[in-house]
């Protein structure tokens, strides 16, 4: 009888220890699956347009719901970023194009783009009635900011794909958007050419102003059916963390494209994420801006198509731009 029951015990301490053995194996394996996905990821943007596409995204990281825990760092310039890329203290980070490019000399090919994420958000703005074509921008002052930087650049490409040459018009520089804003609204009938969310500030406080131009579209026209795009911003990988996390990057691209499906669908979350984010003043300018603000995700043959065009005419305009000549194709991240 007391064999029986040793039995028992036996039988039924073994299969409780084989139970406990599976159990164990189960938990190794989806506590290897969550090492492996769990990457936190250390991503810089800008304030402006470029970051608009990633608000959906922070604020579901925010909320532990990413898949990947990240950590989002926003500066008021692009001269922040660059060195926290090259240290390696940033994985990925969404700047203007052209700084891409320069980054991707200064590390000596250290950085791929892995998507366009914003086209042009460039708009000629005036009160004046008689322009609805660039050729009638002929004769006319343009007030603007960055001498010598990609908005004049992109103007200029424009301007003279329109026929214009530049005995034909003048530009004004300001060292500020809110300036040529300042212009406009003390002389409607004066141009400008300003970037969003300024265009919509500019035309809510003043109903006489309005858009007369679409930059981005206006340069489509130039370039053709074929052609590259306007592209304002990308976002830019370290090759090391791209090789380490490959699918912490791809994951990034899905909740990249994901958050922006989100801000372009519902403007009106999204209008309250950016006021939150302080990157735009007031929910109604964010509300009226964020459809005019080109935000894209943009990736592969389409990516580097719009993008390597892009660059080739900011080099031809200034090869300094770019960082003294075009990145070769292993810029561009193609999977």
């Amino acid at each position: 009888m007391k064999s029986e029951q040793k039995k028992k015990v036996t039988r039924r301490t073994r299969r409780i220890a084989a139970f406990a053995m599976c159990l164990a194996l189960l938990c190794g394996l989806f506590t290897g699956c969550g090492q492996k996905e769990a990457v936190n990821v250390r991503v810089g943007s800008l304030k402006g347009p470029t970051t608009l596409g990633i608000l959906f995204m922070m604020d579901k990281a925010e909320k532990g719901e990413t898949q990947n825990s990240y950590e989002f760092q926003m500066a008021t310039g692009a001269d922040e970023l660059l060195p926290l890329m090259v240290q390696g203290s940033l994985d990925i980070a969404l700047v203007p194009a052209n700084v891409a490019a320069v980054l991707y000399q200064k590390t000596e090919g250290g950085v791929a783009v892995i998507d366009v994420n914003t086209l042009g958000v460039l708009y000629i703005v005036t009160g004046d009635e008689s322009i609805g074509s660039v050729a009638d921008l002929k004769g006319k002052t343009i007030y603007l900011t960055g001498m010598g930087t990609t908005p004049e650049a992109s103007l200029r490409y424009v301007l003279a794909g329109n026929g214009l040459t530049e005995e034909d018009y003048t530009l004004e520089f300001k060292s500020e958007a809110t300036e040529v804003a300042a212009v406009l609204a003390q002389d409607p009938n004066a141009v400008g050419l300003l970037p969003q969310p300024f265009v919509t500030a500019a035309t809510l406080q003043n109903e006489s102003l309005k858009i007369a131009l679409d930059l981005n579209e206006e340069w489509n026209k130039v370039q053709g059916e074929d052609g590259s795009g306007m592209v304002t911003g990308v976002t830019v990988v370290r090759k090391e963390f791209l090789e380490e996390h490959p699918e912490a990057v791809e994951t990034f691209l899905k909740e990249h494209e994901d958050s922006v499906n989100a801000v372009n669908s519902d403007p009106d979350t999204g209008a309250a994420l950016a006021v939150k984010a302080q990157i735009v003043a007031k929910e109604p300018i964010a509300k009226q801006a964020i459809p005019k603000c080109n935000i894209v995700c943009v990736t592969g043959g389409e990516m580097k198509m719009a993008l390597s065009g892009y660059l080739n005419v900011l080099a031809e305009f200034d090869p300094s731009m770019v960082g003294g000549q075009t990145p070769a194709d292993d810029f561009y991240y193609e999977k």
